[in-house]
């Protein structure tokens, strides 16, 4: 089943602020490639999201930006499902809570 950019997108959102977390999404006209949202977890745990549309893949300058962030020490996940959200959202939570 293809799931929309949009879609996934918003689910995100819905996720993150459920767990009274921020999922900022990143807005620039000076850097292109960056992924789509920022998400701000308790404890100090954050990371990136570029989200597709089902099957879709980021583009040449998105993946040289997601290398650069990752270099830095940052996750940078590739979500182009609901099912990609809850099981990043999950693997979050059991850092947190454990």
């Amino acid at each position: 089943m293809v799931e929309s950019e949009k879609l996934i997108e918003r689910y995100l959102f819905d996720q993150v602020k459920q767990r009274k977390s921020l999922c900022i999404k990143l807005l620039t006209n000076h850097l292109l490639g960056l992924p789509d949202r920022l998400c701000l977890l308790p404890k100090g745990r954050l990371f990136f999201a570029e989200i597709k549309t089902t099957g879709f893949k980021p583009t040449k300058i998105q993946v040289y930006m997601h290398n650069k962030i990752i270099q830095l020490g940052f996750k940078v996940y590739i979500i182009d499902t609901k099912k990609n959200v809850d099981e990043i959202i999950k693997e979050h939570e059991k850092v947190i809570y454990d």
